[in-house]
C-alpha cells in the first residue's frame, strides 16, 4: 500500500468528520435512531476517522503529542469499539459524539492541518526508527 503523508491523514479525518455531521444534518435524535442507513453511514465515517487518527498516532507520535487538544486516543478507541463489537454499538454515544465532539474537532482540525503543512512534518509515513 502506498505510504501516505501526515497531511493526507489529517485531511481524511476532516472529511470523515464533515461527512458524519452532514449525514445527520436536520435530523433529531429520534430520527437518527430510527434510520439504519444514516446510522451505518455515520458509523463508517467514525471508523474512517478513527483509522486515520490511529495512523497519525502510530506514524507521527511527536505530532500527536504536540497537539494534545485533539482527542487522538478517544477516536482510536471509538473505532476499535465499532470495528470489534459492531452489534454492541451504543447509538446514544454515537449521537452524542456527532453533536458535541465532532463539531469541536471540526473547529480544531483546520489549524492542526495548517500546522502540519507548515512544520514540514508532511513527509512520507516511514515507520518510527527501530520499529521495522
Amino acid at each position: 500500500m502506498k505510504n501516505r503523508r501526515l497531511a493526507d491523514h489529517l485531511e481524511q479525518m476532516q472529511q470523515a468528520t464533515v461527512d458524519a455531521c452532514a449525514f445527520v444534518e436536520g435530523m433529531g435524535k429520534a430520527d437518527f435512531l430510527a434510520d439504519k442507513r444514516t446510522q451505518q453511514a455515520v458509523v463508517m465515517s467514525l471508523v474512517i476517522l478513527g483509522e486515520a487518527a490511529t495512523k497519525v498516532m502510530d506514524l507521527h507520535p511527536d505530532f500527536t503529542q504536540g497537539h494534545p487538544q485533539i482527542p487522538w486516543r478517544s477516536m482510536r478507541g471509538m473505532r476499535n469499539r465499532i470495528a470489534h463489537g459492531y452489534y454492541d454499538i451504543n447509538l446514544d454515544v454515537v449521537w452524542d459524539t456527532i453533536q458535541t465532539a465532532l463539531p469541536a474537532l471540526l473547529d480544531q482540525l483546520p489549524g492542526v492541518l495548517d500546522r502540519s503543512k507548515a512544520s514540514g512534518v508532511s513527509g512520507r509515513d516511514d515507520p518510527p526508527a527501530g520499529t521495522s
